[in-house]
């Protein structure tokens, strides 16, 4: 018997995921691979990304409540009486600087937006439209596990999407039924922009942008694969073999 399928012109389906952050580096790659695996994919983000197969293009000018409410209702006019396998957070950015710095409190609140709405958006969309035994998966830091005192803004977000993924993850969190939610915590990604600014780095000790789009693959497809709900994954890469650790 054949599950979670759907039918898209003369295609069939495997089932449908939403990627939020889907126009960036980590994004469109988990995007192209889910489209090669024969997935719908919605795509959230800024701008629209051609190869997914709908998109709904954010306003920054809105506040988060506007962008949630505006998201929430776009993604259900895509999906009618459908729901999402999966849905994977990966919108994010990075700013340092510490207490004295001059933009402490104008990136923290940069920060805040990056990281923690669209984790809570992320959320929401979950509650309402994530398939019973569906995954959502949001996206922290390994830096954050502990004090990040030149990048207080950041680790603070990515800090706090741990703690949501906890909350998560427990009874009464208003996730559907044996839903999984979980949070990578990746060292670097394997980006352009990362190449850009740090060419001389170990590539080897950089986490590659198509390891983690198959991950995301596998946790969907074979949810025996996934590890428990409420999970933290390090993903630590050297000499260029990958592990994801639970911390």
């Amino acid at each position: 018997m054949i599950k979670n399928t759907f039918k898209i012109g003369s295609i069939m389906s495997s089932g449908k995921v939403l990627v939020y952050g889907g126009k960036g580096a980590l994004g469109s790659k988990v995007v192209d691979i889910f489209k090669e695996n024969n997935y719908h994919t919605i795509s959230i983000d800024l701008a629209k990304n051609d190869a997914a197969d709908n998109n709904v293009i954010v306003d920054s000018s809105l506040d988060q409540e506007g962008q949630q409410k505006f998201i929430v209702s776009e993604v259900g006019k895509i999906l009618g009486d459908d729901k999402l396998d999966g849905i994977f957070c990966v919108a994010g950015g990075w700013a340092g600087g510490n207490s004295s710095s001059k933009d402490f409190v104008k990136n923290c609140d940069l920060m805040w937006k990056q990281s923690v709405w669209s984790s809570v958006i992320s959320s929401s969309i979950s509650s309402k439209y994530l398939k019973e035994g569906g995954i959502l998966q949001l996206t922290g830091a390994a830096a954050a596990a502990s004090g990040t005192p030149g990048m207080i803004g950041y680790g603070m977000a990515k800090a706090a999407v741990h703690h949501l993924v906890k909350s998560l993850s427990m009874e009464g969190s208003g996730l559907p039924k044996n839903s999984n939610v979980l949070a990578i915590l990746p060292i670097t990604l394997d980006t352009p922009m990362n190449r850009k600014w740090m060419p001389d780095g170990d590539f080897s000790s950089w986490t590659p942008l198509p390891l983690l789009g198959e991950k995301f693959l596998s946790w969907t497809t074979t949810p025996s694969t996934r590890p428990p709900s409420g999970s933290l994954l390090k993903v630590v890469t050297k000499n260029s073999e990958t592990s994801f650790l639970e911390i």
